[in-house]
């Protein structure tokens, strides 16, 4: 009798654990799961750690540091005194050195947008499209130090573009030597040399468009003009965004181009920060300074797409 009363008992207690039993199990399984993933994040982890976290952390230290790049034992505390150098009154990386890096970033933009939307356009007109888009690719996969120096010597007074000028009436013009002109002169190179990526994404972007968009305008009597606006450019604002923040972010730290093109001459009329962070360190031995220099400048890249990711979904908002 004792047996048959707790027998009931003791399968309602079992029934009433099978929920806890499972749901344990559950546990372990995806225990076992995230361990599994994490051994094989392990190794890009550990990649991230060496590469990115460490030389973040060690960056960080020396930006509030005095250090001439040799002993680690000469590294000097001081505080906040290399960002107050840099814009104390008398310094030059205010003005001309970071003005110079937003008129360059911000000129690359606007002539690599409004190159590669004209000749992605042409192009999805023509024949032979994938010939079209190699060529214009090709001064991607060019070094930097040779698209430089080619430019360099066209830019010569005896070179093609004074040649071109010189054909028109014009006269010749010292593209690099003259402070007014030796910036916009490396704003075109840069343009040129990004044009090609640019087309790229907008062509893609361009095939996505549904033709019957154009369909319907051609049946509505909308003339090439209208299409352009009312209907090419509104869809391919997610391309025209994301070739605009890599183009900006491209800009805003170049170095390659400058340095072969015009060394940051005359005076700092072509000098950037990062050519200026180039300097500090290896040239002056101020590794302080050019360690805040690029904080200064982390600061700026992430304000300014910070902004056009907010102005782009707004617009898109509005649209």
């Amino acid at each position: 009798m004792v047996n048959a009363t707790l027998a009931p008992e003791t399968t309602e207690r079992a029934t009433r654990d099978e929920p806890a039993v499972g749901l344990r199990a559950r546990d372990r399984h995806r225990r076992r799961q995230a361990v599994v993933a994490y051994l094989f994040l392990a190794p890009t982890l550990l990649f991230y750690a060496v590469f990115l976290l460490l030389p973040l952390g060690f960056a960080l230290l020396l930006s509030t540091s005095h250090w001439a790049g040799f002993d680690l034992g000469d590294i000097d505390p001081a505080g906040l005194d290399n960002f107050a150098a840099l814009f104390a009154d008398g310094s030059t990386f205010l003005t001309p050195i970071l003005t110079n890096t937003l008129l360059f970033a911000l000129g690359t933009v606007v002539l690599t947008l409004a190159g590669s939307v004209l000749v992605a356009t042409c192009i999805d007109k023509l024949r032979f499209q994938g010939l079209w888009r190699t060529l214009y690719f090709l001064p991607i996969v060019t070094t930097v130090v040779a698209v430089g120096n080619v430019w360099k010597y066209m830019y010569e007074p005896g070179g093609l573009v004074n040649g071109v000028l010189n054909a028109v009436g014009l006269g010749s013009m010292a593209f690099l030597q003259d402070p007014d002109t030796a910036l916009p002169a490396v704003v075109v190179v840069q343009a040129w040399a990004s044009v090609g990526s640019a087309i790229l994404v907008l062509t893609a972007g361009l095939k996505s468009i549904p033709e019957s968009y154009y369909e319907a305008a051609a049946l509505d009597g909308a003339g090439p003009v209208t299409v352009f606006w009312r209907i090419t450019l509104p869809l391919l604002r997610p391309s025209l965004l994301f070739v605009c923040v890599t183009q900006f972010l491209t800009g805003l730290q170049s170095f390659a181009l400058i340095i072969v093109m015009t060394k940051g001459g005359p005076g700092d009329a072509t000098n950037v920060a990062a050519l200026e962070m180039y300097r500090q360190a290896f040239s002056y031995g101020d590794w302080g300074t050019a360690s805040a220099a690029a904080f200064v400048l982390f600061t700026v890249v992430l304000a300014v797409t910070l902004v056009q990711l907010w102005l782009f979904r707004r617009k898109g908002e509005d649209a």
